[in-house]
């Protein structure tokens, strides 16, 4: 069952496990946005199709918070805040390595290959920021909380992987993860206004109590 965190006529907020895909994919795997239409479908006993808007996405192997809309006028709202950049998300990650400086801003430019399925920095792709802060350091590993700025696809992997930085057990941008591992990539918090009242809503989850998680204290 997936965890809901929020839910009104408008707007639905729950946590995504990991390795559920956003949106029905080539693998034809259940997908988060069909078992949340069931569960209203189920919840309300509404006939015929659910609307469910999808706003943003995470990447598959990725869990943590999203918002779905359950209006369309929400979901243009949504989508709006997302383009004007009033969206906040913030993720966990643990990388290789130990960073020079505590904090600091990766500025790049990514292009998306979509016939093999990843990103690359480029100077013919779309402009992509974010802020990262270090919090801990274990076993030659920097856990690190970011403040993504831009949405591109695989931004966080991308960006920090071209910086010799590579996330724990991510498939495919770490040379050096290990098949059957987790990649620790954990969106923990998300902000938005609510698309009817405009009041500001904030929802933190914990980072998941496992490996390697476990490895680090968050202060």
């Amino acid at each position: 069952m997936i965890k809901i965190l929020y839910e009104d006529n408008h707007i639905l907020v729950v946590l995504k496990p990991i390795n559920v895909p956003v949106q029905m994919d080539e693998s034809k795997d259940l997908d988060l946005l069909t078992i949340l239409k069931q569960y209203l479908k189920d919840k309300y006993n509404k006939p015929g199709n659910v609307y469910l808007g999808l706003v943003h996405r995470l990447d598959r192997p990725v869990g943590g918070i999203m918002v779905f809309a359950k209006t369309s006028k929400a979901s243009s709202r949504l989508s709006e805040q997302v383009r004007m950049h009033k969206f906040e998300k913030r993720y966990y990650a643990i990388v290789e390595g130990r960073f020079s400086s505590d904090s600091g801003k990766m500025h790049d430019f990514i292009l998306k290959d979509k016939k093999r399925n990843i990103s690359v920095v480029s100077h013919l792709g779309k402009e992509s920021i974010l802020n990262y802060r270090v919090i801990d350091f274990s076993h030659n590993y920097s856990l690190v909380d970011i403040n993504l700025l831009t949405g591109r696809s695989h931004q966080i992997r991308v960006q920090f992987s071209s910086r010799n930085h590579a996330l724990y057990g991510d498939q495919k941008y770490n040379k050096s993860a290990k098949v059957g591992q987790q990649i620790a990539l954990f969106s923990y918090y998300l902000s938005f206004y609510h698309p009817v009242t405009h009041q500001k809503l904030e929802y933190i989850e914990n980072i998941p109590n496992e490996y390697p998680w476990n490895l680090f204290s968050i202060k």
